[in-house]
């Protein structure tokens, strides 16, 4: 919403404003909003100049991501479609070894089945040498078992959408850069419903310029109302997006975790571990962990009775849509899990013991608790996957509304600067002291929820005691020109 919000009533041509009825200002009115209004600009003002170019940053690379999808859809079209749809495919244990021929080096860890038919198996490999949390995928023709190609791959993204991905989250410069992401989605949501509660609060003669931006208005008047009209379509979705975006963040996100386990909303997942004295396999050496979070050894179990037969008995137990398997490694059977996450979702999965195909255990979405299937959906939303091309437009248009709510929110600050003569002059904040202004009553529980959300969204708490400390500065050195 508004980067600078400061209504007319403040200026000397505050009576000229084409929306305002003729009534006493509410300002003039005691009242909790009258009183509460000034403090809500000066923060919003802050929090709009300092981090809007973080949001802009965000929204831009989220822009880019958002397209993605479609993007490797056509630069990698050779490896991911079929040259020609066959009768039959041959078994899935034929084109593990026509991916292994071409990866000799690698270790087969997974395999993802052709989720339609145009599409191509996902061969699953650790190679050496790939930094950790990536693989190589080799791509092969379920019809023939050619090989269509082999990619750097890092969970079911592409090289392409796997930089983006990274880019989006920490503009490719690691740990240090995640602190811009979560920085911009821990205030994002405070900069949305500040600024939507300064529109809705706003005087106006016709109820439609609350939804509609006023065409007939001019100046810094016509920047506000494009402002707010677009930042009031758009605020369920920015607030959806902060939030979706801090539950993985690294400080709130952590915090968030310990809540939803907390509160019994803990994403639960199948168990694929073997009785003890079932797997005689032999040379174990250390596990690690696959893109999916699944916990595996390193050497499979000897007695084994092949992929193909453990996914039939997936599909047996109604494990059947868009599968992924999760090879055997001593001390566990194979894991095959669901992962349609378009509306409506598949997301079962089943641990098969290697030696017979038996079902050892098994988790239908169903059964999730409700947190963790909400916390699903707001994750596949943000990530433009549970509605396919309509989530990922959706994205699209958001990132575009919130880059022209920075720029219009930048211009109504350069549009209030003090004198037009002087180029370099900026524009004015709301005056100090607007906490003076609000009730005891009201300030106390205000500063207590302040300071419980800047505890558990940190980053959020951090900069906010440094805008204060900013202004306090700044009204110092204000006092001593004065003086």
């Amino acid at each position: 919403m508004s980067l600078d919000e400061v209504q007319d009533v403040h200026t000397p041509d505050a009576a000229a404003t084409p929306d305002a009825p003729a009534t006493p200002a509410a300002s003039s009115k005691p009242g909790a909003w009258a009183a509460l209004r000034p403090l809500l600009l000066r923060m919003h003002f802050y929090a709009g100049i300092l981090i809007a170019p973080l949001l802009f940053l965000a929204a831009a690379t989220g822009l880019l991501y958002a397209g993605s999808w479609q993007a490797e859809k056509i630069l990698y079209a050779d490896e991911l479609t079929v040259a020609r749809v066959g009768e039959s495919t041959v078994p899935l244990s034929a084109q593990l070894t026509a991916a292994r021929a071409t990866v000799p080096e690698g270790k087969v860890v997974a395999v993802w089945p052709a989720p339609d038919p145009e599409a191509t198996t996902r061969v699953i490999m650790e190679v050496p040498g790939l930094e950790e949390g990536r693989t190589r995928t080799v791509f092969v023709d379920p019809y023939t078992a050619h090989v269509n190609g082999a990619l750097t791959t890092e969970g079911d993204a592409l090289p392409l959408r796997a930089w983006l991905s990274e880019f989006h989250s920490s503009l490719q410069l690691g740990e240090f850069g995640r602190n811009y992401s979560e920085l911009a989605a821990s205030w994002l949501w405070v900069v949305a419903l500040g600024g939507l509660a300064l529109w809705i609060g706003r005087r106006r003669s016709r109820k439609a310029l609350l939804v509609l931006p006023d065409r007939a208005a001019t100046g810094r008047r016509k920047t506000l109302s494009w402002h707010g009209a677009v930042g009031l379509w758009a605020v369920t979705g920015l607030v959806a997006l902060s939030a979706t975006g801090l539950t993985w963040s690294k400080y709130a996100g952590e915090n968030i975790g310990q809540l939803q386990d907390g509160l019994g909303g803990a994403t639960p997942s199948v168990s694929a571990a073997l009785a003890p004295g079932s797997d005689t396999g032999s040379d174990a050496h250390a596990g690690h962990t696959m893109p999916d979070g699944t916990e595996m050894a390193a050497t499979p179990p000897t007695a084994d009775i092949g992929v193909d037969k453990a996914v039939a008995a997936a599909r047996a137990a109604g494990v059947t849509h868009e599968l992924r398997v999760t090879l055997p490694a001593k001390g566990n059977g194979y894991v095959i899990k669901e992962q349609d996450k378009q509306l409506p979702v598949h997301l079962d999965s089943v641990a098969v013991d290697p030696a017979d195909g038996r079902i050892m255990d098994e988790l239908r979405f169903a059964d999730y608790p409700l947190l963790a299937k909400l916390t699903r959906f707001g994750i596949d939303l943000h990530m433009g996957k549970t509605l396919g091309l309509a989530n990922q437009i959706a994205l699209g248009a958001l990132a575009v509304a919130v880059m022209f709510l920075v720029f219009w929110g930048y211009r109504m600050w350069w549009l209030r600067r003090p004198t037009k003569d002087r180029a370099l002059s900026a524009g004015r904040a709301q005056p100090r002291g607007a906490w003076r202004k609000v009730p005891l009553t009201m300030l106390l529980p205000l500063a207590a929820a302040t300071a419980v959300v800047g505890w558990f969204v940190p980053l959020l708490g951090i900069s906010l005691v440094a805008f204060l400390a900013v202004d306090v500065l700044l009204g110092a050195v204000a006092a001593r020109r004065a003086a």
